[in-house]
């Protein structure tokens, strides 16, 4: 008695790859909050004028993930490649979520996982010199008014035990 071969499904534990919704695409990208609680200081950047955007303004270190990478690597390499600091991805904490409605490189939204990092390794440099004016320790009570408007928010927030998520240009 013969059988028919039938093809058997594979056990991959991975779906099959659809194509992708690049149309309605959402940007990830971390930013991470160093709060050394001790001095009540925070790690900023000031953006060059060379910026993609919001050129001579303060910012969080932040940055895209790339495909495949858990958000809490792309904080941690993001962290290191701009300022030399060294966090484990897993000591990371969500401090905010910011979602936005579209953004420079995100003409369909942008999420944004804000972390806070209580512990680190390293002192804060400029690793991206033609991309950042400064990177230095800001005390908590002096922070610049001249900062992106989605991750003040985030650090404000953070700071003043507020919100958790804020949206930005979905109206109101």
């Amino acid at each position: 008695m013969e059988r028919n071969s039938v093809a058997k499904p594979t056990t991959d534990a991975r779906p099959q790859a659809f194509k992708p919704a690049l149309e309605s695409m959402t940007l990830l990208v971390a930013a991470v909050i160093v709060h050394d609680r001790t001095t009540d200081r925070v790690v900023l950047l000031q953006r060059s004028e060379n910026a993609k955007f919001a050129q001579g303004m303060w910012d969080l270190p932040v940055g895209k993930s790339e495909p495949g990478e858990p958000i809490t690597q792309t904080a941690a390499r993001e962290l290191y490649e701009e300022t030399v600091l060294v966090v484990k991805p897993e000591a990371l904490k969500v401090a905010h979520i910011i979602h936005g409605a579209w953004g420079v490189e995100a003409p369909n939204g942008f999420l944004t996982v804000v972390f806070v990092a209580h512990e680190w390794t390293g002192e804060p440099e400029n690793r991206e010199p033609h991309k950042h004016a400064q990177v230095r320790w800001v005390d908590v009570d002096a922070i610049p008014e001249e900062f992106v408007d989605t991750t003040a928010s985030a650090l404000h927030s953070y700071l003043g035990g507020g919100s958790e998520v804020s949206l930005n240009g979905w109206g109101k």
